[in-house]
């Protein structure tokens, strides 16, 4: 039986770390600090991000990465975006060739603009990119907890590894797709996460259905106006990493981004936001990466433009309302 490590207990890295382990599969979740892990042993659950979902007899815990990752078969890269970096330098050492490398961290990292697989890349030299997976989709954790169905891509450059990896993390509620577009694939997961937000503030301002769908299709076609120059496949921007991940996280309550949008219908300043959440909204940071990319670039992307200058530059929605609505009028594709 292969033996999955996930590092990283946030909500998604225990989610994956409990449907996994309900399965009857070797699982550990690797936390920083032996009292961080001392804590979830003791309490049998996440009580900061999943208070009451309780933690399947067969799940282990641990910070010693120096014991766990030279035994582990796959590894699930479940931290937030701009912390990756940090992460995986700390464990680089005890990584050895035959291990698959998935990174479930939906973002770019804001300095440098730079994509998970790149960033695992960077910090581990001596590892093949064929050995490195990227998995994004519709998932949204407190739903799949529940028991209710999803579906997720798991990408590869490398066929096999992509299949090795569905077949390793499958479970009976989340449906696993191959795909070989790394790029597309985490293209998807950053950006939406920015779409979400303008979502949000159009459900905070009430603005309508219409204007909704409107933010959502051109934010699509944003995504893949940034993915296509610099290397993704169109195809992939219409598939689960696509329109199914933007569908989920520009809809549902349970978005942190799309909660984000509200507060900032409500004039809540960013600070404040911050220091109201729990968890991360991916969306913040990786709209600093986006715009810093775009602009090296000369992409045009209005909607990502606009929640940059929104969160960063102090301007109303109601005038990035204005100014989006004002645009030169121009064709659609």
């Amino acid at each position: 039986m292969a033996h999955i490590a996930v590092i990283g207990p946030t909500t998604w890295g225990t989610t994956l770390a409990i449907i996994n382990a309900e399965e009857g599969k070797h699982v550990s979740l690797l936390v920083r600090t032996e009292k961080e892990s001392n804590l979830l042993r003791k309490h049998r659950e996440n009580q900061r991000f999943l208070p009451g979902i309780t933690f399947p007899d067969t799940l282990e815990i641990t910070s010693r990465s120096q014991d766990l990752i030279p035994k582990t078969n796959l590894l699930v890269i479940a931290v937030p975006s701009q912390t990756l970096r940090e992460n995986v330098r700390a464990i680089s050492n005890y990584i050895s060739e035959p291990t698959i490398i998935v990174s479930a961290s939906k973002g770019l990292e804001s300095t440098s603009g730079r994509r998970m697989t790149e960033i695992i890349e960077e910090e581990i030299p001596n590892l093949s990119p064929d050995n490195l997976c990227a998995l994004s989709g519709p998932n949204l954790s407190n739903e799949i907890l529940a028991g209710k169905p999803s579906s997720s891509v798991i990408s590869s450059i490398n066929l096999t590894t992509a299949k090795s990896a569905q077949s390793i993390l499958k479970c009976s509620q989340l449906r696993l797709y191959t795909n070989t577009d790394v790029i597309g694939v985490e293209i998807c997961g950053a950006l939406k996460n920015i779409t979400a937000i303008a979502a949000g503030i159009c459900d905070g301002l009430n603005l309508g259905d219409n204007a909704k769908a409107s933010i959502i299709t051109r934010g699509l076609a944003e995504m893949a106006r940034f993915g296509s120059a610099i290397g993704a496949k169109s195809s992939t921007f219409s598939g689960l990493a696509g329109m199914g991940d933007l569908i989920a996280t520009c809809s549902s309550r349970l978005s942190r981004n799309n909660q984000v949008g509200r507060m900032l219908a409500k004039d809540i300043s960013l600070s404040q936001i911050e220091k109201s959440m729990d968890n991360v909204a991916e969306g913040i940071e990786t709209t600093k990466a986006v715009v810093l990319v775009s602009n090296q670039l000369n992409i045009d992307l209005p909607i990502a433009q606009a929640i940059y200058n929104i969160l960063f530059k102090n301007l109303s929605v109601k005038d990035a309302r204005e100014e989006l609505m004002g645009r030169t009028l121009t064709s659609e594709t």
